[in-house]
């Protein structure tokens, strides 16, 4: 294992730490990375895709009426969901697949726990005529079964992954070893910021048109930056996206929000932070993981499929330790009762991933004077948590919907 220390680390978390054959490959895409970012081409064939092909700039909306119903600040939503495919994972995806095809690479590879991710992936591998081979844990697929029919139905093999938790850290390892076995002509497009360097630098950079546009759209409509973001945190590249281009303005409030689950107690959770994570080398990088005693990996829990990931992006453990991002946790129940006032307030349908953040930004705001602005990275929407949310909320009329559509197809 190569675990000398060079660039790719915030402070002393990220690296590279990866079996020996692996090494050609990352250093092939950190340097087409490095390339490619300064070509002037590159730059706008990728502004053109953002544009015409994801939907962006995507809105910055005034929520009159959820700013009310907190009692406090001025909230904005960063509406994320309303790019193409339905969250911010396409911004990372399109850079990154058009960093593959200008390497020559035929066949995209890929992990998704959401499906956020895959659903992107398999849009573009389809736009860049690649082959497309998603990697899902079974209870993920089970649990978000719209966004891996439509992977299907854009020719992505969606392949199910039955070893360990059956999740998303499950859908890495099979990836990452499909990969192993593919080198010469695939790519492995991750979709956090995390893994070993330089792939949290790729997915920051491309994350971050995020926070770009939210600097321009308050400028505009409030001559003023915020003074809090907010932002759900399972493995970092909406967070991220948000936070970065705001890091080097100390007064402005970062919170990121992880998954509280059904408590804090191990396995119960997803939340790596304020000492529920420790120090370790996992999948690649080194940074904060739920972790036993003996340094073994410990299950998750979260009501949203995107956020119930062990370990957290290595820049975000660093700012962490460095105060600069607060981290908060927000429960399942926080987070449905979130998903419903969203809904019920401004018609907007968020995903659970995004309502946890929803959730922490509307106690954040009860809490601010008036003239205060709270921004909501609103990351992705919620038609993808049906078979989740509707059991939930609606138990009753929901079993009866499914009943009567097996006894139709019967």
């Amino acid at each position: 294992m190569k675990t000398k220390k060079h660039a790719g680390y915030y402070g002393s978390y990220g690296g590279r730490y990866v079996p020996e054959m692996l090494l050609p490959a990352l250093t092939e895409l950190e340097e087409a990375f490095l390339h490619f970012r300064r070509e002037k081409s590159f730059q706008r064939e990728l502004a053109r895709l953002l544009s015409d092909y994801a939907g962006r700039p995507t809105p910055l909306y005034q929520a009159a009426n959820l700013s009310r119903r907190a009692g406090g600040a001025e909230i904005h939503l960063k509406l994320e969901g309303l790019a193409h495919t339905g969250a911010h994972k396409i911004n990372n995806v399109l850079g990154q697949i058009l960093l593959a095809a200008r390497m020559g690479k035929k066949q995209i590879i890929a992990e998704t726990g959401a499906g956020q991710h895959g659903l992107a992936t398999a849009a573009a591998a389809a736009r860049f005529g690649l082959e497309c081979r998603i990697f899902m844990g079974e209870i993920d697929m089970a649990r978000q079964y719209p966004n891996v029919f439509f992977m299907r139905r854009m020719g992505a093999d969606v392949i199910a992954v039955a070893d360990g938790s059956r999740t998303l850290k499950d859908a890495v390892n099979a990836a990452l070893k499909y990969w192993m076995e593919n080198l010469t002509d695939s790519h492995y497009l991750l979709g956090s910021a995390l893994g070993p360097h330089p792939y949290p630098l790729l997915v920051r950079s491309f994350q971050s048109v995020i926070g770009r546009e939210v600097k321009k759209q308050l400028a505009k409509s409030r001559g003023r930056q915020a003074d809090v973001l907010v932002a759900c945190v399972g493995g970092g590249s909406n967070a991220l996206g948000l936070f970065y281009p705001f890091l080097d303005q100390p007064k402005i409030r970062l919170i990121g929000v992880e998954a509280g689950g059904r408590g804090l107690q191990p396995g119960r959770h997803a939340a790596r932070a304020n000492n529920l994570g420790r120090v370790g080398i996992v999948q690649g990088y080194k940074s904060l993981f739920l972790q036993d005693d003996n340094g073994q990996v410990l299950p998750t829990h979260s009501i949203s499929a995107g956020l119930d990931y062990a370990g957290i992006g290595p820049q975000l453990a660093e700012l962490h330790d460095g105060k600069r991002v607060e981290f908060t946790t927000i429960d399942d129940r926080e987070a449905l009762t979130a998903f419903n006032e969203l809904c019920r307030c401004e018609g907007i349908i968020p995903a659970l991933e995004s309502a946890h953040a929803v959730a922490q930004g509307l106690k954040t705001a009860a809490g601010l004077p008036a003239d205060s602005i709270v921004v909501i990275n609103v990351s992705g929407r919620g038609e993808k948590d049906l078979f989740i949310t509707a059991p939930a909320l609606e138990k009753d009329d929901w079993q009866a919907y499914l009943r009567r559509e097996l006894n139709h197809e019967q």
